[in-house]
């Protein structure tokens, strides 16, 4: 199977905006975190305010990829034999994708919540 060059092009931004959104948060959360200790908060309320945080954010994320997975399987075979229910299974893909979203709003609460 060969992929179009507009989509190897949209790819490729995608993949440069996540690292640049991935880098920004690694340079401004340490920061951010030094100030709220700086402010009198408690590092090891910090410190397990990012532990969690960041199990919301990777468990939810390996949650959802693994959903993906199984749904995204399960909607190429349906697929392929009535190829009519390509709209029902896009939203059922996306609804597994939606597992991701929840623990990131879950990540940036804790965030908030802390002051971080």
């Amino acid at each position: 199977m060969r992929i179009a060059k507009p989509l190897l092009f949209v790819l490729a931004a995608l993949a440069i905006c996540v690292v640049v959104a991935a880098t920004a948060a690694l340079v401004a959360l340490p920061a951010r975190a030094a100030a709220a200790a700086a402010a009198g908060a408690d590092p090891e309320v910090l410190r397990w305010a990012f532990v969690a945080a960041a199990a919301a954010a990777g468990l939810s994320a390996g949650a959802a990829g693994y959903a993906v997975a199984q749904v995204g399987s399960a909607a190429v075979g349906a697929v392929a034999e009535k190829p009519e229910l390509f709209g029902r299974m896009l939203i059922l893909v996306g609804l597994a994708e939606g597992i991701a979203i929840y623990g990131l709003i879950v990540a940036v609460l804790i965030f908030n919540r802390v002051g971080a």
